[in-house]
C-alpha cells in the first residue's frame, strides 16, 4: 500500500552570512505512518532544516507542501497550525508546574480554563499510546524519561500529526528507550509521521522505517532501513568508508593514580549530591560511569577537580613524577590542573561554562595558558598551532583560526573544547560527555584519542550516555544512582542490561570483590 505523503521539502536553501550555507536546495519526504530518521555529521545542516519545518528558521529559498499543498511556516505557532510538533533535545518546562499545567501551558481556551478536563484527556492520550506519567505530578520530581514524556505529550495534546525529535535517546536508560520506541511504534501505526534526529546508529537500524542522509548541508539520499546497514550510512554521511570498531586494548602495567575515599558533598540547597563514594583510577586504563542524567556524575568530577566543597572523604593523587601522594582537597583547582589532573567536561551549554563565544579559536586555547606568560605581551604563537593542530587532528569544519566559536556548529565548538584539554598532556583525564551530540564519525575520532591517552599512561575517567560506547570503550564501569555507588563492573564481561538495572537501582551494593581495590 502507498505512503500517504505527510510533508515534502523541495529545493531549501538557508543561509547564515555570506560564507555559512547550512542547508542547499535540499528535498526531501516524510509519510504518514512511518519513521524517519535524519542522519548527517556535525554541521550537516539537520537541526537547522527541522527548525525551518517547526518555524524557528524561515527558508531563504524553497517550497514546503503539507498533504500536497504548498504552506508557508513562519513562526512555531504556524508549525501546529499544520499540526507539526517538535520535541527539542534541551525540555522547555516549568519546574513548579504540574505536568498537565506544562502540556496546556499557552493554549488559549474561552471562559475559564478546566484543569481537570485537561487532565481526562492526558489520561486519554497515555492509555492510547501507552506513556507513564501522572497528570498532577510536579516537573520538579520527574525524571528525565518522565519530562521528556511530557514534552511529547505537550505536542499531541495540540494535535500533532508531523513529530520531529531531537536526539530523544540522549539521555536515557536502555529500558527506558525500549519503552520510548514501543510508543513511537504505536503512534507510527496510528498514522503519525515522525521524524527523528540521532547520532546512534544502531537505534536507526532498530526504530526507523527509512534513513535520509544530509552532507555538508545538502541532501545525499535515502534507503530503505531494512536494505541497509551501519558501514553503507556511515559512508553515506562521510563520504567515504570509515571503520567504526574502538581498538580497547589491555591495560599495562595499570598502577593506582588516583583514590577517591568516602567522598560526600551536598548541593546549595543542602541536599546530598555524593554519598560516601569510594573508587580507584587507574594508569593505562579506562574508567567509565554510568548513570541516569544527575545522578551525581558532574558533582564527582568536579570535586576531583576542586570545584566542589566536600563534607567528608578524601582524595588521593600519586604523582608519577615525584612519587609522592598528594591529598587533592587541600589543593586549589588550579594547584590540582598544574599536577596534570585535567577535567574536560562538555556541558549542555558549551558556550557558556567551556568556551567564549565571541573569542576566535586561538583566543580560546589562551584561555588555559595565559597565566604563564612572562611579558606584559601575550604569546600567541603556541595557542595559534595548537589550534591548528586541533582543526586538523578533530576535523574541526571551521573558515580558519580565528573564525569565533559561536558561529561553530555545536559539534564543531565540542571538538575544540575537548581538544584543548587533551593537548595538555595530562596524567588524569576525565572526560565527561565528550562526544554528546557529537555525529558518528567525530565521535570514533574522540575514542580513539581516549585511547591513545590510556596507552600513553594517562588515568582515563569516562562519563557517557551511550552504554554500547561504554561497554566497548571502558575496562571497568562505576555506576552511580542518585549520588551512590549501586555498582562496579567489568566491562568486558557485563551486559548493557546488567547496568540499566544498576542504574535504576537505590539501594548500595557492594562492587566487585566486595571493595574497588581488585
Amino acid at each position: 500500500m502507498e505512503k500517504r505523503v505527510a510533508i515534502e521539502l523541495k529545493n531549501i536553501t538557508k543561509t547564515f552570512g555570506p560564507k555559512v550555507i547550512a542547508n542547499k536546495n535540499v528535498c526531501l519526504t516524510a509519510n504518514h505512518g512511518e519513521i524517519l530518521s535524519i542522519l548527517g555529521e556535525n554541521g550537516s545542516g539537520k537541526t537547522t532544516l527541522m527548525n525551518m519545518i517547526s518555524g524557528i528558521y524561515f527558508p531563504d529559498e524553497g517550497q514546503i507542501f503539507i498533504g500536497g499543498e504548498e504552506v508557508t511556516i513562519a513562526s512555531p505557532k504556524d508549525a501546529f497550525t499544520y499540526k507539526i510538533g517538535m520535541i527539542h533535545q534541551h525540555f522547555k518546562l516549568v519546574d513548579v508546574f504540574s505536568a498537565t499545567e506544562n502540556i496546556v501551558l499557552g493554549l488559549e481556551e474561552k471562559g475559564k480554563y478546566d484543569l481537570k478536563e485537561a487532565e481526562k484527556k492526558v489520561d486519554e492520550i497515555c492509555h492510547k499510546y501507552g506513556f507513564e506519567i501522572d497528570p498532577k505530578k510536579k516537573v520538579y520530581t520527574m525524571s528525565v524519561s518522565e519530562k521528556q514524556t511530557v514534552e511529547i505529550i505537550k505536542v499531541l495534546y495540540r494535535g500533532a500529526d508531523i513529530l520531529i525529535l531531537d536526539e530523544p535517546t540522549a539521555v536515557l536508560t536502555p529500558q527506558e528507550t525500549q519503552k520510548l520506541f514501543a510508543i513511537l511504534r504505536r503512534m507510527r501505526d496510528d498514522g503519525k509521521c515522525i521524524i527523528i534526529i540521532t547520532h546512534k546508529l544502531h537505534e536507526v537500524l532498530s526504530l526507523s522505517d527509512r534513513v535520509s542522509v544530509l552532507r555538508k548541508g545538502e541532501y545525499v539520499g535515502t534507503v530503505i532501513t531494512a536494505e541497509t546497514n551501519e558501514s553503507q550510512l556511515t559512508e553515506m554521511m562521510v563520504g567515504k568508508k570509515i571503520d567504526l570498531n574502538i581498538e580497547r586494548s589491555e591495560p599495562k602495567n595499570p598502577v593506582d593514580r588516583l583514590e577517591v575515599q568516602h567522598v560526600s558533598c551536598v548541593d546549595r540547597q543542602g541536599a546530598t549530591v555524593l554519598d560516601d563514594i569510594s573508587f580507584t583510577a587507574r594508569a593505562g586504563e579506562i574508567l567509565g560511569i554510568a548513570g541516569i542524567a544527575g545522578s551525581g556524575q558532574r558533582e564527582l568530577l568536579e570535586a576531583i577537580a576542586g570545584l566542589q566543597y566536600l563534607t567528608q572523604g578524601d582524595i588521593y593523587y600519586h604523582n608519577p613524577k615525584t612519587g609522592q601522594t598528594d591529598d587533592l582537597r587541600n589543593k586549589t583547582p588550579l594547584q590540582i590542573r598544574e599536577l596534570g589532573v585535567r577535567l574536560s567536561f562538555v556541558p549542555e551549554d558549551r558556550l557558556g561554562m567551556g568556551l567564549v563565544g565571541n573569542m576566535d579559536i586561538v583566543d580560546n586555547m589562551m584561555l588555559r595558558s595565559y597565566r604563564r606568560g612572562k611579558s606584559a605581551f601575550l604569546e600567541r604563537k603556541k595557542p595559534k598551532d595548537l589550534a591548528q593542530e586541533i582543526i586538523e587532528s578533530l576535523e574541526v569544519v571551521t573558515p580558519g583560526a580565528d573564525t569565533p566559536v559561536r558561529r561553530l556548529s555545536g559539534g564543531n565548538v565540542q571538538k575544540v573544547l575537548v581538544g584543548r584539554e587533551i593537548s595538555s598532556s595530562p596524567t588524569v583525564l576525565m572526560a565527561a560527555y565528550p562526544v554528546r551530540g557529537l555525529d558518528i564519525n567525530s565521535s570514533y575520532l574522540i575514542y580513539n584519542l581516549l585511547n591513545q591517552q590510556k596507552e600513553k599512561g594517562v588515568a582515563v575517567i569516562f562519563v557517557g550516555e551511550d552504554l554500547d560506547v561504554l561497554l566497548e570503550l571502558c575496562d571497568r564501569i562505576l555506576v552511580i544512582g542518585s549520588g551512590r555507588i549501586t555498582g562496579l563492573v567489568d566491562a568486558r564481561t557485563t551486559t548493557k542490561e546488567e547496568i540499566g538495572l544498576l542504574m535504576t537501582k537505590t539501594v548500595e551494593t557492594a562492587p566487585e570483590g566486595g571493595s574497588d581495590n581488585g
